[in-house]
Parts: C-alpha cells; sequence; structure tokens
C-alpha cells in the first residue's frame, strides 16, 4: 500500500509568463518511452511480481522503494507542464474565441481534451502505454534494463533541457537530472553485487557531468546525488545493503536517508472559466467552502 504527503520533492519557482510550447516538450519527460511514467511502472511491476523476495530482499526493497519515489516524479512533472500553460488564455465570452491561443501551439490537446494541464502522453500527443514495461522475472536482465532506462531518460532530460530556458522547466529537469544519477547507480551497484560487473564505470550516459547544469549542481552540492531516501514509515531497510560504501563521484560517501525529502509546496492552479474548469462559480465556490469549514 502506499502514503501520500501532500507536497512536491522540490519547490518550484512561480512562473514568469506561459510557455505552452515548453510544456508540450516537458511531456515527453511524462509519458513518453523514457518518462516518468515509464520508470514508475516499469519499477512498480518489477516489485509486484518479484520471486524469491524472502531471500533477496535487498534487490526488491531497492526496486520497491525506487519506483515509491518514481511517483513523486510524476507528480513534479505534471506540476510543471501545469505551471507552463498557465495565463496561456483568458476568460472571456465564448464568441471572443477565449481559447484561440490554443490552436497555434504545438499541443492543443492541452486546451481541447484537458483544460490545460497535464496528460499522460509524450511531446507529440501521443499516449504512454504498457508496451514500455519490461518485466522479465530475471533478476540481472530487469536491473539491467533498469540502468539502461535511467540512462535514456537522462538523454531525453538533457536534450528537453536545450529546447527551452523556461526557469521552471530547468528546475525540475536539474532535480530529476541528479535524482535519475542516484537511481542509475543504484541499478549498477545491484547488478555488480550479483555479478561482479561495474556498471558505475560507465556514468555518465551521455557523457556530461550533472555539474554543467547550474539547477543540477545546486543539488549535487548538497549532497542529494549521494543520498536514497526510503519512501517507507519502517519498510524497505535492507537498500542500505546495496546503496553503501563511496560515491562513484568520489565525493563521499552513500547515505539512505529515511523519509522523504522536505520539498515544496504543490502550486494552486486558478479556476479555467474559459475551460469550464472547474465548472463552479467564485460564489458558489466560496459558499461550498463555508460550509466545508463549518461542517
Amino acid at each position: 500500500m502506499y502514503l501520500r504527503i501532500d507536497r512536491l520533492q522540490i519547490e518550484l519557482p512561480a512562473p514568469k509568463e506561459p510557455d505552452p510550447n515548453a510544456a508540450a516538450a516537458v511531456q515527453d519527460l511524462l509519458g513518453g518511452r523514457f518518462g516518468e511514467m515509464s520508470t514508475l511502472m516499469n519499477y512498480t511491476y518489477q516489485s509486484f511480481n518479484f520471486r524469491g523476495h524472502d531471500q533477496l530482499k535487498p534487490y526488491r526493497d531497492l526496486i520497491a522503494n525506487i519506483a515509491t519515489e518514481e511517483l513523486g516524479h510524476i507528480e513534479l512533472v505534471s506540476a510543471t507542464i501545469n505551471l507552463l500553460l498557465t495565463g496561456t488564455t483568458q476568460a472571456k465570452d465564448p464568441v471572443e474565441a477565449p481559447l484561440a491561443p490554443g490552436k497555434d501551439v504545438r499541443s492543443t490537446y492541452h486546451f481541447i481534451s484537458t483544460a490545460q494541464t497535464a496528460f499522460v502522453g509524450g511531446s507529440m500527443g501521443g499516449f504512454w502505454h504498457g508496451d514500455y514495461v519490461f518485466n522479465s522475472g530475471n533478476l540481472v536482465l530487469d536491473l539491467l534494463h533498469n540502468f539502461f532506462l535511467e540512462c535514456g531518460a537522462r538523454l531525453h532530460k538533457i536534450r528537453v533541457y536545450e529546447m527551452t530556458r523556461n526557469p521552471v522547466a530547468r528546475e525540475m529537469i536539474g532535480y530529476l537530472l541528479v535524482r535519475g544519477g542516484v537511481h542509475a547507480t543504484a541499478y549498477g551497484k545491484a547488478v555488480e553485487t550479483l555479478t561482479g560487473v561495474d556498471l558505475t564505470k560507465l556514468l555518465p550516459i551521455p557523457n556530461i557531468p550533472n555539474s554543467k547544469f547550474p539547477e543540477a549542481r545546486k543539488y549535487e552540492e548538497a549532497g542529494v546525488h549521494r543520498t536514497l531516501y526510503r519512501f517507507s514509515p519502517e519498510d524497505y531497510r535492507d537498500i542500505a545493503r546495496i546503496w553503501r560504501g563511496p560515491a562513484p563521484t568520489g565525493d563521499g560517501e552513500l547515505v539512505v536517508v529515511d523519509g522523504p525529502p522536505p520539498g515544496g509546496p504543490v502550486p494552486v492552479l486558478p479556476p479555467l472559466p474559459e475551460e469550464f474548469a472547474p465548472g463552479l462559480e467564485p460564489q458558489e465556490i466560496a459558499e461550498l467552502a463555508r460550509k466545508l469549514a463549518a461542517s
């Protein structure tokens, strides 16, 4: 089962202006082949279907714990998309075509189907689907796949970073570059304990350090690249049997932190009357809030 905390894993900056085309690009980091939906669902189903975890508990703990962190990553990318879309249109009478800005952007789907919010799909509007999940049942093969998936995800994050200067998008990408590096390292170390092959010597893929990106550098300076958060009150403690020793970056020891990062607030999305979302008049919302507060 899951617990949920009503915070993002980091605080996102407030957007200065709408950037719907950046939102379309960022969609790939959510629902593309190497997006956060793929990392989440690959690791989730591998943890659900893990065989022999009574004897191989550290490996299932690792996969399940990282899967839980990925739930927060899809939330973070979705919040980024939502912020990038905020303010694109203005409330007007329908005959004034208030959604007209939506016809000239890369993703009209945002304006037609989701009221200018994220959807479970990629940058070209194709939906994420279960064919992206690899769960062979062979532990070494699944761990190798996860290592590959994290490296592919890193490449796509860097390419989207290079497509936009938007500070909201870059803040999210910087953080996820660091966390993805943690996960790639963790899967590499897991493979090494099983086979003796040190995959971490291949990192980073592509061959550019996170320190080249200011939004990632600050997290590395805070030691986030050496930290594996344990996303459970009591369980998954055996991740420390894999996540230990000197960091491959050579700047300290790997550490397990009990609990999630401190995080930041979930942005409040304003009503969009022109999209009929949430479809209530301001006075109705105020009256509902009053009744709920009194109950």
